[in-house]
């Protein structure tokens, strides 16, 4: 029997969830190791025992909450302030439940031959989604894993925790100050997926952070994010044009439904210095129960238009969502 794409859907359309959070951490917002939960007759272990139960928590970024999948034993939904962040499967990582999280994981699986280890940095850490993705996918990988929010890593640390000896350092530190520090030439993938709430933040939206990005890719590395936007597309018109001034090769992948300007959603954007596996990517989210499309060349040209690359000083964060766009039921 199909399993289903996504028990967390809005209104059963696109899951329009943001899997990572908080570019930088709110200011005067300390993490409080303070749980809410109902231990129940099993105990307070969270992915363990027959009857998992929520834990709610205090975070930098706001009122995190890990819901279990009532369908799978250690399943989770993490959530914050409402808005579905990340899901995992801890029996099966492999598993990717939000439609956005598989665009891209098919960006990771062309990247290189099947099983070949990668250096990849993530920009966010959410519930280690895809850390844990291609821990499995590509054993031996070096991960490197940055997330602002502090009280977040505890939490996930603490009730999803990562299997050891899987080659993932995870560290709390803003996103831009991270790429900024990484080596030159030291990474094969980016992997860009951050948000403040539910917005990409200004800081990581310049044509000087697109730069950094550049540096720290190897000659013919890929820097994959997740953004978010809808009709007229003026954010994305933006990051498109800071991306092509540094990259020779761009493309977007999402719903048709999102880049007819229907409605607001995901984007992932893919860029390299060299030609991106658009075949083989455009195959695998075709065929996904809820299809993409790959844009690229003449329409990405078309799309860009007279938008010009952004500088720091006038770089804003993507738009707010329309209410409910990132929300569960």
């Amino acid at each position: 029997m199909e399993r289903r794409a996504s028990p967390y859907r809005h209104n059963g359309t696109v899951d329009e969830a943001a899997e990572q959070i908080a570019g930088t951490p709110v200011e005067g917002r300390a993490a409080e190791p303070v749980t809410d939960r109902d231990p129940g007759p099993e105990g307070p272990d969270v992915g363990s025992g027959p009857t998992p139960t929520p834990v709610t928590r205090v975070v930098d970024c706001g009122t995190a909450k890990l819901m279990p999948d009532v369908d799978r034993p250690r399943a989770w939904l993490l959530t914050v302030d409402g808005a579905p962040q990340s899901y995992v499967d801890l029996d099966a990582p492999t598993d990717l439940e939000f439609e956005y999280a598989r665009r891209l994981a098919a960006v990771l699986d062309a990247a290189a031959a099947p099983a070949e280890p990668l250096d990849v940095l993530h920009l966010g850490g959410g519930a280690l989604t895809l850390p844990r993705y291609l821990a499995v996918t590509r054993p031996g990988s070096r991960q490197d894993v940055v997330e602002a929010d502090r009280g977040l890593l505890a939490l996930v640390a603490e009730e999803l925790p990562l299997p050891p000896d899987r080659g993932i350092t995870v560290r709390a530190e803003d996103a831009r100050t991270a790429l900024e520090a990484a080596p030159e030439h030291s990474a094969d993938v980016i992997v860009a997926d951050v948000f403040g709430g539910s917005r990409v933040p200004a800081h990581l939206a310049s044509v000087e952070y697109a730069r950094a990005a550049a540096r720290v890719l190897r000659p013919d590395g890929i820097y994959a994010a997740n953004l978010a936007d809808s009709a007229p597309f003026d954010f994305l018109r933006a990051q498109l044009a800071n991306y092509a001034s540094v990259f020779d090769h761009l493309c977007v992948i999402a719903e048709p439904a999102v880049l007819r300007g229907r409605r607001f959603g995901n984007i992932v954007l893919a860029a390299s210095r060299v030609e991106l596996p658009l075949t083989q990517v455009a195959r695998r989210v075709a065929a996904d129960v809820f299809p993409a499309r790959v844009e690229h060349g003449a329409a990405l040209r078309r799309l860009i238009g007279d938008a010009a690359p952004v500088q720091d000083a006038r770089a804003v964060p993507s738009p707010r969502p329309p209410d409910g766009a990132f929300s569960i039921g």
